[in-house]
């Protein structure tokens, strides 16, 4: 039941933001009852929350597979799955920027953010076997994404691009 009403909310909020849609469309988008959703999200807030950890579990699945099996994946195959996930769920940008845009002040949600895009690179780093350091990968992951909406593939291509160069350079 946690997984249906958290896609719900997570299709919701990716297609409308955080703002604009009322309790009873994120109701609806979760498929249940305002009594089942209060029971599962008791507040706004946690509707966010249980969306944003949705969609992190998803994202960490479409980008390295299995997270229970630690096998290789370069560099590139990393950065093309990332560019697949811009191209079918986040066109328009990363979601939990979004929701730390519409919060600013809400600390919960910094570090859901945080934590996100720490296990994103820390996973990117391993996954490739690469020297270059998270802090790196990083930088190049997060270009590659808030570059998406207005270059797509020419995104993909110079995060490829900067990944080479910085396995090249000395460190």
């Amino acid at each position: 039941m946690t997984t249906k009403i958290a896609s719900g909310l997570e299709r919701a909020f990716a297609t409308r933001g955080f703002a604009e849609p009322s309790v009873e469309d994120l109701r609806d988008a979760a498929g249940v009852s305002l009594r089942t959703l209060y029971k599962y999200a008791p507040s706004r807030d946690a509707m966010v929350r249980l969306a944003l950890e949705h969609r992190h579990q998803r994202y960490l699945e479409h980008v390295f597979g299995d997270p229970t099996k630690s096998s290789k994946q370069g560099l590139n195959e990393t950065l093309d799955r990332v560019a697949g996930w811009m191209r079918a769920e986040a066109s328009h940008g990363c979601l939990f920027h979004a929701a730390v845009a519409s919060a600013p002040d809400d600390a919960i949600l910094r570090e859901l953010l945080e934590r996100h895009k720490a296990e994103v690179s820390q996973m990117a780093v391993a996954r490739a076997g690469s020297d270059l350091s998270i802090s790196d990968l990083m930088v190049i992951v997060e270009g590659l994404t808030q570059a998406w909406s207005l270059t797509k593939d020419a995104a993909l291509t110079s995060a490829k691009r900067l990944a080479q160069l910085a396995e090249m350079a000395p460190v």
